[in-house]
């Protein structure tokens, strides 16, 4: 399958700049499976589509401040961002580095007044880094550094980010990139779910940059995803098991959710426990073992999260959608609106 085929043309005025004054005012774009029907509604009436006893999933993983700005001994500024993988506790760390032409190994950059970090390695702009002092990692992070936007929001905000770029359900430190379908969800919508017997567990997926890394692969078999941290509690996997068992439905809130809930089954096709690394890239034809429904924002043109979506509900509905939601003018991406694929 060649990655044209997953190809659209977005208007650039139709790319969400800011997030909605409230997160529940997003627009829903409703998608049946069964019956190809697409509805237009806003993010509140989503409680309207859920039944009691089903399971909603969300990733509660927290987008740490990874971008740093250095400056070498000779004034030079240079600009990268930190990954975390596991714990986030080695001495060392790996980076992207934006403009690594003339940043050689051995660099050392001051960030701040008191902090250098020096590169041990830089090729193809990637490298690796290793801090001054004992200061842990997030502390450095979150003193010196700046939230990561995408690079299609063209604008400064950093205190308006630092609270809308980060979900409710936000608690482990780790990602570089929001799970950005679960920012439309409010603390109001929250209680309302509760209320109506409907469960929210958290699992916790670390964004890197498998998710959103460009396919550069004519074909799409060809394409490798890079390792992302997971982990599904004991609690968690229990409950989604049971939800199965019952009949009811597990909807999850997010393709990095889905990609972590795809990636921890057992031989019985059980959701299992655990923490590890995962890879697994979701594209058509893919057999869902585990979600019933998902909720997602509109993605990028031949982007994996694109992919994924369009291997749950079908390239040609994914595609029609997309048509209609540029037609009706819905805004797209991470600041955008939202589907429920049922």
């Amino acid at each position: 399958m060649r990655i044209e085929e997953f190809d659209y043309t977005l208007p650039k005025s139709l790319i969400a700049q800011y997030p909605l004054p409230k997160r529940d005012e997003s627009r829903l774009m409703v998608i049946n499976r069964k019956t190809g029907s697409i509805e237009h509604k806003m993010f509140r009436d989503l409680i309207n589509y859920l039944n009691p006893g089903d399971l909603l999933v969300v990733n509660n993983s927290k987008v740490i401040p990874a971008r740093l700005i250095g400056k070498t001994e000779k004034g030079t500024k240079v600009e990268f961002l930190v990954i975390l993988k596991g714990n986030g506790k080695s001495h060392e760390f790996e980076v992207l580095i934006k403009k690594s032409k003339k940043i050689k190994p051995g660099t050392r950059l001051h960030i701040g007044d008191d902090i250098y970090a020096e590169l041990k390695e830089v090729r193809y702009g990637r490298g690796k880094v290793s801090f001054s002092g004992s200061e842990n990692i997030i502390d450095i992070l979150n003193r010196l550094g700046h939230i990561p936007l995408p690079p299609y929001i063209k604008r400064v905000d950093e205190a308006l980010d630092k609270e809308r770029y980060q979900t409710i359900f936000a608690e482990h430190n780790g990602s570089i990139a929001s799970p950005t379908a679960a920012l439309h969800f409010s603390e109001e919508l929250l209680s309302e779910i509760n209320k109506n017997d409907i469960k929210v567990v958290k699992i916790t997926l670390h964004v890197g940059v498998g998710t959103f890394a460009p396919i550069k692969s004519e074909n799409i078999e060809n394409h490798e995803m890079e390792a992302e941290w997971a982990e599904v509690t004991e609690e968690v996997a229990k409950a989604i098991n049971e939800t199965k068992e019952k009949g009811f439905r597990v909807i999850s809130v997010g393709t990095t959710t889905t990609r972590a809930l795809e990636s921890f089954i057992d031989h019985d096709g059980n959701v299992k426990s655990g923490t590890d690394f995962t890879s697994i890239f979701i594209y058509p034809p893919f057999n869902f073992r585990v979600i019933d429904g998902l909720i997602t924002n509109f993605h990028l043109p031949k982007s994996t999260p694109l992919l994924l979506v369009s291997a749950f509900a079908g390239k040609d509905l994914i595609f029609e959608a997309y048509r209609k939601a540029i037609e009706k003018g819905y805004r797209f991406y991470s600041y955008g609106d939202a589907m429920l694929i049922l």
